[in-house]
């Protein structure tokens, strides 16, 4: 039987229908779109429809979308850029729950003496808006903070958040990597100034990013070139791909609400067959306030690397990497105990996960909980 995946936090695979679009500039539609020619013209015509369908997506103009080469280089234009608009701030307020692409930013930033704050979640992996007041003031370049938290899926108060760093005038960054197709996301409601879409987080390939900037936000790119994008992202456009993120876009707004509801559904379905076999085991963050599509749980007595290699039915994670066999930073950071922290995994369900898909998956992760029960 083929395996079951539900690692979709981690990547999703390509949509056929994206596919599809991707296809016909990969193959006759070639021409480069700084091209004065007809083949030029018509793959910049692709690029602006993408960018057209990127910013449906998320409530934003066209003209404030700029297409990077991934997630990663998103976060990193936003964070390392964006903290320096402002001469003589020196502070960039994050959380200690982000992803470590912006952990990686802000130890940048710390080797050019930028005051770093991280604010702590609660137990429930949620972070308080208030607590970010007394961090954020006149000297505050940037706030930064994950939308939903990619090994939890916790939900953060970005919209409460906003609101405080305006008052002092900070920028704020919200890194929606894993919100984005998941959940509605509208970068007025939330009151961003930038914005970081992956690719291949919403169906699309991997190696294609998004950046809102927020218009009236000059930010630079982190890279010297020929001044594509608008100057905002030199290097010649990766037009089928691209083109792939914004049909991605397009399939995610159109079924934004059903396949939400379809794997907030399922997700029940496979704790509650879980949680009726395994004694003890639990969910990490609150329902209301979670990405449907996302079940941390915590198996007792039993590491979750463990789990997963006594189970390979399964394609799933064990934490934050899937190198060293160690609790993740996520779960310690909000007060678990490291040697209860072990027992998670991260099951992540994705737009074409079944119910059969589900029954199967408890199935498995529970034999296997039970074999590696009796054997310690």
């Amino acid at each position: 039987m083929k395996p079951i995946y539900l690692d979709h936090n981690t990547t999703t695979p390509i949509e056929p229908d994206v596919l599809k679009a991707m296809l016909p500039y990969l193959q006759d539609e070639f021409g480069s779109p700084t091209s004065a020619h007809a083949a030029g013209k018509r793959a910049r015509d692709a690029i602006e429809n993408a960018r057209a369908q990127v910013a449906a997506l998320i409530g934003a103009k066209p003209d404030e979308i700029v297409f990077t080469g991934s997630g990663t280089e998103s976060i990193n234009t936003a964070i390392r850029n964006g903290a320096k608009l402002t001469p003589g701030r020196k502070r960039v307020v994050t959380t200690s729950i982000e992803h470590p692409t912006t952990d990686a930013c802000c130890a940048l930033l710390q080797k050019d003496d930028f005051d770093i704050r991280r604010v702590a979640p609660q137990r429930n992996g949620i972070v308080r808006a208030d607590d970010f007041k007394s961090h954020i003031d006149a000297s505050t370049a940037l706030v930064t903070v994950i939308h939903a938290q990619n090994e939890i899926g916790t939900l953060q108060p970005i919209t409460e958040i906003a609101a405080i760093a305006k008052s002092d005038d900070a920028l704020l960054h919200a890194d929606a990597a894993q919100s984005v197709s998941k959940v509605p996301v509208d970068v007025t409601a939330l009151g961003v100034d930038l914005l970081s879409i992956s690719g291949h987080k919403l169906y699309a390939p991997k190696g294609i990013g998004a950046l809102f900037v927020r218009n009236g936000i000059t930010l630079p790119s982190i890279l010297a070139g020929a001044g594509q994008e608008h100057g905002r992202r030199p290097g010649t456009e990766n037009v089928p791909y691209i083109v792939g993120l914004g049909e991605a876009c397009r399939i995610a707004g159109m079924k934004l609400e059903s396949s939400a509801k379809n794997m907030r559904m399922l997700s029940d379905q496979l704790f509650s067959k879980l949680k009726g076999y395994i004694p003890g085991i639990v969910v990490i963050g609150g329902a209301e306030r979670r990405l449907p599509n996302t079940l941390n749980v915590i198996f007792p007595e039993i590491a979750g690397h463990q789990l997963l290699r006594e189970c390979p039915q399964v394609l799933a994670s064990s934490g934050s990497t899937a190198i060293r066999e160690e609790a993740s930073k996520i779960l310690i950071a909000i007060g678990l105990p490291e040697h209860i922290a072990l027992g998670a995994v991260c099951l992540s369900l994705g737009r074409h996960t079944t119910p059969q898909d589900v029954d199967a998956a408890a199935a498995y992760l529970v034999a296997a909980w039970h074999q590696l029960s009796q054997s310690n």
